[in-house]
């Protein structure tokens, strides 16, 4: 298990809320078997091995008790210190998992449907958390990107070299992410169009956060054809490991 060489406490927030209406099915993608296992172990995984120090993990309503028994309990997640209900929106189950943090210095948020989450992300955000107080993993753009009118016509091209697609974890200093959720939580009008945590903190908080690479392989399970490059990423993943093993 890594230590945890910084000199705060460090938390997870992972969400497994969701019914990932887009992958279809009657079972929420973050419950998909991925390689054999549901998806939701591979993050509560890494962070189990990591120098994280305490997660807490949201889910719906309706999966609080079978995320205790059949993921927490099933697969020994030791430093799972809480299993809490989320909200409608993201926004809402983010704020759940601040409120259930006991004792933390920095927070990792990170999206459940990320399976392919490392340790040097990991490690990255906690350190970006440290030093900038807030930061956010992602990646360059490959792909040129276009902005539609409301007709679907191509009205603006914007500079690829300054684009980022955004993943998680987003780390925060504790202090910040509680004050710049208290205050989204209290008032409506801050709330529309909220799709991150980054958001959340620049608009609270008037600051900028700081994007830190992440990796390609980091993608969020949303579609079918995401199941399946998963799978096909974690058991390469898998193999090379079992070779480095034996």
């Amino acid at each position: 298990m890594e230590e945890n060489k910084t000199q705060g406490r460090i938390a997870a927030i992972v969400l497994a809320g969701g019914s990932g209406k887009r992958m279809g099915g009657s079972v929420p993608k973050q419950y998909r078997k991925l390689c054999g296992r549901p998806m939701i172990t591979y993050s509560l995984e890494a962070f189990e091995k990591s120098g994280v120090d305490q997660v807490v993990l949201v889910t719906g309503r309706e999966e609080v008790e079978y995320c205790r028994k059949e993921i927490v309990e099933k697969w020994g997640f030791q430093k799972v210190a809480a299993v809490v209900p989320g909200g409608k929106e993201r926004y809402h189950s983010v704020y759940q998992g601040l409120k259930a943090l006991k004792n933390c210095d920095y927070v990792l948020i990170h999206d459940g449907a990320r399976p392919l989450l490392s340790q040097d992300i990991i490690e990255r955000a906690i350190t970006g958390a440290v030093e900038y107080e807030a930061c956010v993993i992602g990646m360059p753009v490959k792909d040129t990107i276009k902005v539609a009118d409301e007709d679907g016509f191509a009205v603006r091209t914007p500079d690829r070299s300054r684009l980022w697609q955004i993943q998680t974890p987003q780390a925060f200093s504790y202090e910040l992410a509680r004050r710049a959720y208290d205050r989204i939580m209290a008032d409506e009008t801050l709330q529309q169009g909220i799709t991150d945590d980054a958001m959340v903190a620049e608009r609270a908080e008037k600051i900028k956060v700081k994007l830190l690479p992440g990796s390609y392989e980091n993608l969020k399970v949303t579609t079918p054809e995401d199941l399946y490059l998963a799978e096909a990423l974690l058991a390469r993943r898998m193999a090379v490991e079992k070779n480095e093993k034996s």
